[in-house]
């Protein structure tokens, strides 16, 4: 089975860098024109909640029914959401949170080991299901935190969380071959759909 891992197109938000987070955020008009439809016809994609993911499978994808997956939303980033590093530099909670690597708790947020744990509890759920019908290709559209937390814990080659990162409607093809029966998924290409790609 192969499956398709795409980060939503771009945002006002992406451009000013602030925290999106749960904050139901839409594309920005650049963004809607980067995005250029998929030559593939999947039966479904499988999103996040947000707009800006449902939003950018419809462009991908014009059409093609989606399927909401709750848990592949971007990580909770708590009061940090809305912020970005510039306004926050002085904030002695997000210093302490980004001097731990960004790995802990937020304040009213998530850590990043229980973001993986959602990420890769709900992909594990999906690619069971897709399996049992037989689905082939399987396109997911979500959030850069999706690619980052579900392929630095089963991605291979591996590589460290933030390695993982990709531009806006870009991702990873990958292959559940070694899934199975090692929790691996193996990446065999990078996936472009901006129209410079």
């Amino acid at each position: 089975m192969q499956i398709y891992l795409i980060r939503h197109g771009e945002t006002e938000w992406n451009l000013e860098r602030r925290y999106q987070g749960s904050q139901d955020i839409s594309l920005s008009q650049t963004g809607r024109e980067q995005l250029r439809p998929a030559r593939l016809r999947p039966e479904r994609v499988y999103v996040s909640r947000m707009k800006r993911a449902r939003e950018t499978a419809e462009l991908l994808f014009p059409g093609v029914p989606q399927v909401v997956v709750p848990d592949l939303q971007e990580m909770n980033f708590g009061v940090f959401e809305g912020r970005n590093y510039i306004e926050m530099e002085h904030d002695p909670e997000y210093r302490a949170w980004v001097d731990g690597n960004c790995e802990g708790k937020c304040p009213g947020g998530e850590s990043q080991e229980e973001f993986t744990e959602r990420t890769v509890r709900a992909v594990s759920g999906l690619l069971t299901a897709c399996r049992e019908r037989g689905e082939d290709p399987v396109v997911i559209v979500a959030h850069g935190g999706t690619e980052m937390s579900l392929l630095s814990r089963c991605g291979r080659p591996e590589k460290p969380y933030y390695s993982w990162l990709t531009g806006n409607g870009k991702g990873y093809l990958l292959d559940d071959a070694d899934w199975w029966d090692q929790g691996i998924l193996r990446v065999t290409g990078k996936i472009d759909l901006t129209k410079k790609g």
